[in-house]
């Protein structure tokens, strides 16, 4: 083991140490309240199906690019296909979100499985046109994946009586076992590529198995097993006042208006798509900025996993740092930290302070999820929750495809992201002004309404 493996081997166990003592402080009876035995079943029904698709999705990740440049195709050409997941999700996410209210979250949830698993089966077709079909079909169900499963979630949540405050317990755990599902999905799929080499089916055939191709085979089984968890036990839930609607575009109206008049939920889109723009212009970028002049690439591996254990470390953070206090007076502290994270790559050519730099934006991630989480489902009426949720991630979108198309070095876009987070902090301190000003004046649950500037008029 060469000395720069050392050094990020160390790094690892640093911080395994710093999330087990994170952890178990954060899950301490003394630090915690209790909760209810019905809540904790609920929980654990959402979240067995919340990994399992997950890990459907994490499976995918790591072998897309791999996949396209072992079929052949020019970097020109796989760009192309990527910019067409992002844009599909950009322009389906506008209104999927408004019909899963409409037709039911949990018959939603059901055809993402299938969509994801149609876009898993178009990866073993070297043919480029099945393969954008594949990226349309994966950017639908990417949509999905992130805004009708927690729509489901907070629903059912407040059907069931359970306090708000313990919806952040739910959405902490979620990022905590989602970072341990990511690592366990990344060693799965290295396995299943390495079973056997990527070969045609037949001499001359276009249709391929094996290799780069057998992740995504896997990502299926996975996909079944949450289709049949959320047949078995999930209940359906709709936006309230949506069930009857016949027209989608109706409801989706109603959601573009709602984020134009309520500042409380204007602000909390702003900030989403903000900070998870950086976050995945993030993922572009952290690998060239680490890769050194010399031969030897560093241990990506062993990065990523250490990525997850801060992710950890930041979920655990949250419960911590939350406990007597809102999430909406907490938010701003990780984004500002993430945006000084970001910052470091553009002053400093040391790889390992960026490196670390990286590590403390992780943890910020870990920490952003359940309080943004939180914070949504607080704000966000529910007769439009899944559409609002998606209109969340349009300008999200359009900020990764604007970074994937520009070509922009490596500094401009660590520079952009801190840029971008300094603005989400800011967003975040006027949402924690206005929300203190609404609870003072109208209590804990009138502070929604009071970012109505239709209701604030009258």
């Amino acid at each position: 083991m060469g000395t720069p493996s050392v050094m990020f081997f160390t790094v690892f166990i640093a911080c395994v140490v710093f999330t087990a003592g994170v952890t178990f402080w954060a899950h301490n009876p003394s630090t915690t309240s209790s909760t209810s035995a019905s809540f904790e079943e609920f929980k654990r029904t959402y979240l067995c199906v919340f990994y399992l698709a997950m890990a459907a999705d994490w499976l995918q990740g790591p072998y897309v690019y791999a996949l396209y440049d072992s079929y052949g195709f020019s970097q020109n050409e796989i760009a192309q296909l990527f910019v067409a997941g992002f844009g599909s999700s950009f322009l389906f996410g506008t209104f999927v979100g408004s019909l899963a209210d409409q037709y039911g979250r949990r018959k939603w949830t059901m055809l993402y499985v299938v969509l994801y698993s149609l876009s898993c089966i178009t990866k073993h077709f070297n043919n480029y046109k099945i393969l954008m079909v594949g990226r349309l079909l994966g950017g639908v169900s990417t949509s999905l994946l992130f805004s009708v499963f927690e729509s489901w979630m907070v629903a059912e949540h407040n059907a069931k009586g359970f306090p708000p405050n313990w919806m952040g317990r739910t959405f902490s755990l979620a990022m905590f076992g989602n970072s341990i599902v990511a690592i366990i999905a990344g060693i799965i799929a290295q396995q299943a590529s390495d079973l056997h080499e990527l070969s045609p089916l037949s001499t001359g055939s276009s249709i391929m198995f094996g290799g780069f191709c057998s992740p995504f085979d896997v990502a299926i089984l996975f996909l079944m097993s949450a289709g049949v968890l959320i047949f078995r036990t999930w209940d359906e839930n709709y936006g309230q006042g949506t069930i009857h609607s016949p027209y989608s575009l109706t409801n989706l109206r109603s959601a573009v208006e709602l984020c134009r008049r309520n500042k409380n939920i204007l602000l909390t889109g702003m900030i989403q798509s903000l900070f998870e723009g950086s976050m995945y212009t993030f993922v572009f970028f952290w690998t060239p900025a680490l890769k050194t002049d010399e031969d030897e690439d560093p241990p990506y591996g062993l990065i990523f996993a250490t990525f997850m254990v801060c992710c950890m470390g930041g979920a655990s953070l949250f419960n911590l740092l939350t406990s007597k206090t809102s999430s909406r007076f907490f938010l701003w502290k990780p984004l500002c930290l993430a945006s000084v994270a970001l910052a470091v790559p553009v002053f400093s050519t040391n790889k390992l302070i960026t490196y670390i730099s990286f590590l403390v934006f992780e943890a910020c991630v870990g920490m952003y999820f359940p309080a943004i989480g939180t914070i949504k489902g607080e704000v966000v009426p529910e007769d439009s929750r899944a559409a609002i949720y998606n209109l969340f991630r349009v300008p999200l979108n359009a900020i990764v495809i604007g970074v994937l198309l520009s070509n922009m070095a490596k500094s401009t876009a660590f520079f952009l992201c801190s840029m971008l987070l300094a603005t989400a902090t800011v967003l975040a301190l006027i949402l924690r002004k206005t929300v203190a000003v609404s609870v003072v004046a109208l209590g804990e649950s009138g502070w929604l309404a009071a970012g109505d500037d239709s209701e604030s008029q009258n």
